[in-house]
């Protein structure tokens, strides 16, 4: 690194500057660096890093490298990877932005999109400005990013704003050092940027009036598609209960809780505590799952049976101008059908939610890649990702072991991500879905051909979930490359485990829905000890025989029945004599721990939902009636021993229980704080065995905060360490990720083994 210099020495310095430092406004700023400190030289971009040399006296050099770094601008998170000194060149007289160079070694970092700035927020509602109410305004320090770039480096021709050439006044402000425009690839303005267009079945309305229109649409309570940043929203407003059961009942989506957008002036009336308030106006922007404002007004059918609700900001300069204009809060909703990716393009979206939607509000603006809104929940006093998306992804992490070669690791079924990995890099790819549809299939094979190609790392091998049945699974079979297959759970403890690597070993509780184990059966209640790449199951809950297999999981009066047969137990439901046969003989009725399936069972058994439309609705709906106080003891589940010589947590006594009179409140409260109370119980067993390091909770059941906060405030008494995921999902979107961390590790033995 540059060491101080004596007064007046000149010399001359060339720095690599790696991180995310392109398309955050970086070579503008070290060019007015520069420029204060009366330096010469240049900079520019090559893939994915910066290329500064600069050439001067000694005091203004150790100024310029005092602040390289230190005043960055707010997006940018630069390192200094390098600083040599080189020969005086008397050759370069003043300093300069050089076009950017493409041929090069790869170190590139994918800014994900970016919200409106304060600046450009005051000119967007600012009458004089020449881009008043223009809803593509932005600089270097906002707009859209990962769902325009092309390739890099990050110059306008390798984006999707390559089609609208400069106008004179944004060409001077582009190449103006002073203004802060001064390379701001998706630069426009309203004489040769991107416009609206408002379409229904009678009209076409362009520019501002299709603003207009659409306000109008929703003011006579219309649903209407929006093309956002990541793709489109399906909005209409959030009191109008018409409007709200119309699009549930076309989407379709019956019951699954809605998000809302809220304008500011109503967003800064609320009462909500800084955690959220920090969350909600982070460069994210995220969706957020809070405790229903009591002064914020909304239709019962935005979140039924629901005491939260997902709350956003408006974070783009068309977001702004609409809620500014509406006045109200908005659902905005992903335009897609159930489960399937969000919608980019301008034509299918009118052919495939025609249905759904009566006006389309679109812009020529192309979207080269889907980014669906992140999702966030506080849970323990941090925010806790439940969806990664447009503002948080692509995420980047470092792994805690080298790759020895490029991996590319496809996730699950469910929830889907995809995750590069490459020496200790990985890059986990925005929300895609649930890989049941040919157009997920398709979003899932574009996202892993762009990340290949944005970040120039060609995978050459595939680490996939061991389900052989799983989508994911069977395309990874099919590409040719050499594949390795994680066990589902593994890779749920492995993903934990990464973002926090310990020298002592791990008990991880691994509970979720259901995942293939190693035994053939469908785990979900399962305890691990050790490190990534050398798991042992040491503990899980007691099995129960699910009638109807994957039926279950939408039919909770399966589960119910199921846990009800299992000890004996007489629970009443019509037309189950054949179901009960086929049960006793097993058929079609797997084997399975999973914790999730014991909530869907609590919940048919305590009349609270006998059958679910989206996935973990009744776990949800029973946390949602942890509201009354707590006056009862929890039930004690006892844990043994089993045959397997594996701790084994009982769910039997809660059965009596969930069946009698109590109100379904206090039945709820009893089943979260019993499950926490095993978990302890369980942690203690095993501590007489062996030397516990941490405990770590993960798996879709830590998504209930009820439980995983109950838990964690009865381990940390008893002066346990306890990790949950904090920079991905612990549900299934975090497996890509997990998968990663498991092969590396698994990988890393065998050649350690293998080395003479």
């Amino acid at each position: 690194m540059l060491t101080i210099l004596e007064t007046h020495t000149m010399a001359t310095f060339h720095y690599i500057i790696v991180g995310q430092v392109q398309g955050v406004g970086f070579r503008p700023y070290i060019y007015r660096l520069a420029q204060q400190h009366q330096l010469t030289g240049w900079v520019k971009n090559t893939v994915g890093q910066v290329e500064i040399i600069v050439q001067g006296q000694s005091e203004p050099l150790n100024q310029f490298q005092q602040s390289l770094v230190a005043q960055a601008p707010p997006l940018a998170k630069p390192q200094i990877l390098s600083c040599t000194a080189c020969p005086i060149n008397e050759n370069l007289t003043q300093f300069e932005i050089l076009a950017s160079q493409a041929q090069s070694e790869a170190e590139i970092h994918v800014p994900p999109d970016y919200f409106i700035c304060d600046d450009c927020l005051a000119e967007l509602h600012h009458p004089q400005n020449r881009r008043y109410r223009y809803p593509f305004i932005n600089c270097t320090q906002c707009g859209p990013r990962y769902t325009i770039i092309q390739s890099l480096p990050y110059d306008r021709p390798n984006t999707s704003m390559a089609s609208f050439p400069l106008c004179a006044d944004c060409e001077q402000e582009y190449h103006n050092p002073a203004d802060r425009r001064f390379h701001a690839q998706p630069l426009a303005c309203p004489s040769c940027g991107p416009q609206l267009t408002f379409r229904d079945k009678h009209t076409e309305i362009m520019a501002e009036n299709a603003l207009k229109a659409t306000v109008t649409a929703l003011h006579a309570g219309k649903i209407i598609a929006v093309k956002g940043i990541g793709g489109y929203h399906l909005i209409c407003d959030a009191n109008n209960d018409t409007a709200i059961l119309r699009l549930r009942a076309h989407k379709p989506r019956p019951t699954k809780p809605l998000a809302v957008m809220l304008p500011l002036k109503i967003y800064e009336r609320l009462d909500l505590n800084k955690a959220i308030i920090n969350l909600l106006t982070s460069p994210k922007r995220p969706i957020v799952l809070v405790s229903k404002p009591q002064n914020l007004k909304l239709s019962p059918h935005i979140a039924p049976h629901l005491k939260e609700v997902g709350i956003m900001l408006p974070y783009s300069p068309l977001h702004h101008l609409l809620l500014n204009d509406f006045g109200q809060p908005l659902v905005a909703t992903s335009a897609n059908l159930s489960g399937e990716p969000v919608l980019t393009n301008n034509s299918e979206i009118e052919q495939r939610l025609s249905q759904v939607t009566e006006a389309f509000l679109h812009h020529n603006r192309p979207i080269l890649r889907p980014a669906d809104d992140a999702v966030f929940k506080i849970i323990c006093q941090k925010p806790r990702p439940i969806r990664l998306g447009r503002g948080n992804a692509p995420v980047e992490l470092e792994l805690p072991i080298a790759l020895e070669k490029p991996t590319l690791a496809v996730g699950g079924h469910l929830k889907n991500t995809i995750a590069l990995g490459w020496g200790k890099r990985a890059v986990i790819s925005p929300h895609i879905g649930e890989l049941d549809s040919p157009r997920s299939l398709d979003v899932f094979q574009q996202v892993i051909t762009d990340l290949q190609q944005l970040y120039q790392v060609q995978a050459e091998r595939i680490v996939c979930d061991a389900h052989p049945q799983y989508a994911s699974h069977r395309w990874a079979k099919q590409t040719g490359l050499p594949i390795h297959t994680v066990w589902h759970h593994h890779a749920h403890a492995s993903a934990l485990a990464g973002e926090f690597p310990q020298t002592k070993p791990w008990l991880i509780f691994t509970w979720d829905g259901v995942g293939l184990g190693n035994d053939g059966h469908l785990w979900g209640g399962e305890t691990f000890y050790g490190f990534p790449g050398q798991w042992r199951r040491v503990g899980h809950l007691r099995p129960f025989y699910l009638p109807g297999g994957e039926k279950a999981s939408r039919e909770l009066w399966r589960c119910a029945l199921a846990v009800c047969w299992e000890m004996g137990a007489d629970w009443p439901q019509p037309n189950t004599e054949l179901l009960y046969q086929a049960w006793q003989q097993r058929l079609n009725t797997p084997k399975t721990t999973a914790v999730g399936r014991l909530f869907d069972a609590a919940a048919a058994l305590t009349g609270v939902l006998s059958t679910a439309n989206f996935e973990g609705q009744g776990a949800m709906y029973l946390e949602a009636l942890c509201q009354s106080k707590y006056d009862r003891n929890d039930i004690v589940l006892p844990i043994t021993k089993n045959v397997q010589n594996l701790w084994e947590i009982d769910w039997a006594p809660l059965i009596p229980y969930l069946l009698s009179t109590d109100s379904s409140s206090q039945k709820a409260i009893v089943f979260h704080h019993s499950l926490a109370q095993a978990i302890q119980a369980h942690i203690q067993k095993i501590s007489t065995e062996q030397e516990i390091g941490q405990i770590g909770l993960t798996g879709g059941v830590f998504q209930n905060r009820r439980l995983t906060e109950t838990t964690v405030n009865l381990l940390q008494q008893q002066g346990w360490q306890v990790y949950l995921n904090e920079k991905i999902p612990c549900n299934d979107a975090g497996l890509s990720f997990g998968q990663l961390v498991e092969y590396g590790h698994m990988n890393s033995a065998i050649l350690t083994k293998n080395c003479p």
